[in-house]
């Protein structure tokens, strides 16, 4: 009795995503915006799981995601924090 399955599990593609799918999954968004992750595959052209298609765009795609070290004034922000609130 729980949710219903996100996808068919048959033909699907695993494993580490390749350049064209980036791509793919890039140009579709920028074109229809990211709408129903669970139909987003099939409309293009991916053979994976709405799931890992949303994925891939938060944590990898996304252009407002900041890449690399923190900045002096970040880590410096970081440890303040740290030590006001701990590690909560």
């Amino acid at each position: 009795m729980g949710r219903s399955p996100c996808c068919e599990k048959e033909g699907l593609k695993k494993g580490p995503w390749t350049p064209e799918e980036d791509q793919k999954l890039l140009s579709y968004i920028e074109q229809q915006g990211h709408g129903c992750w669970r139909s987003l595959p099939a409309k293009a052209g991916l053979q994976r799981c709405g799931k890992s298609c949303r994925l891939r765009w938060t944590n990898y795609l996304r252009p407002d995601i900041k890449r690399g070290k923190f900045s002096l004034q970040e880590e410096q922000t970081i440890i303040q924090l740290h030590a006001l609130l701990g590690n909560r």
